[in-house]
């Protein structure tokens, strides 16, 4: 896929990974697709980053992107390492405008309108709204995306089972961010992936 629309279009919930030993990535991956997740979230929190997404790129039907990307070094590994998108938690012009002019699907943090601006400034109407619980919830979200009506957003950071349908309710959010569906036995992470895919309108 080349277009962030159609990946964010693609699963209701995007597991967000934090990969302490890259051992155990193809078997999450193997779990979460099984269950309807195909979108698949590594974050470069952890040494064992790289290599997870390279082990996940081998399950067929997983899309494999990297998040918390935060310069321009960190874009060049994930891009060796196979990622098939990139998102950030915040934008920058010095990061944005190397990510979009490679052609890699781009998926920015924003949490204020001056955010959203610099972002269609830079030709992007799609972006994660980070922290999301913290930095208002959905009220705030609204409150944004009003004047911004030609922008969709994916809400990460605590959202829960329990919240991730009034935010997918919300017509310009296309999907969300989300780690509960990531811990447990295989058998229960592909129950809470098939769960958690089935929240799509």
């Amino acid at each position: 896929m080349n277009d962030i629309c159609d990946i964010m279009r693609t699963s209701a919930v995007i597991p967000v990974l934090v990969i302490d030993n890259a051992a155990t990535a193809r078997p999450l991956a193997e779990a979460l697709v099984a269950g309807g997740l195909r979108v698949l979230e590594v974050t470069l929190r952890t040494p064992a980053a790289l290599d997870a997404i390279r082990e996940m790129k081998q399950v067929p039907g997983a899309i494999v992107g990297a998040g918390t990307v935060v310069s321009l070094k960190q874009f060049e590994q994930v891009k060796e390492a196979g990622a098939e998108f990139v998102v950030s938690p915040g934008l920058t012009e010095r990061l944005a405008e190397p990510i979009i002019a490679s052609g890699v699907p781009y998926l920015p943090g924003i949490a204020t309108a001056g955010d959203i601006m610099r972002g269609l400034d830079l030709g992007l109407t799609h972006f994660k709204f980070f922290p999301a619980e913290t930095s208002g919830g959905l009220k705030a979200l609204k409150a944004l995306a009003a004047p911004f009506y030609q922008c969709h957003f994916c809400p990460t950071g605590g959202i829960t089972e329990a919240s991730a349908p009034e935010w997918l309710g919300f017509d310009p959010v296309l999907c969300v961010g989300g780690s509960w569906v990531t811990s447990g036995t295989s058998a229960e992470i592909e129950a809470k992936a098939r769960a958690a895919a089935g929240l799509r309108r």
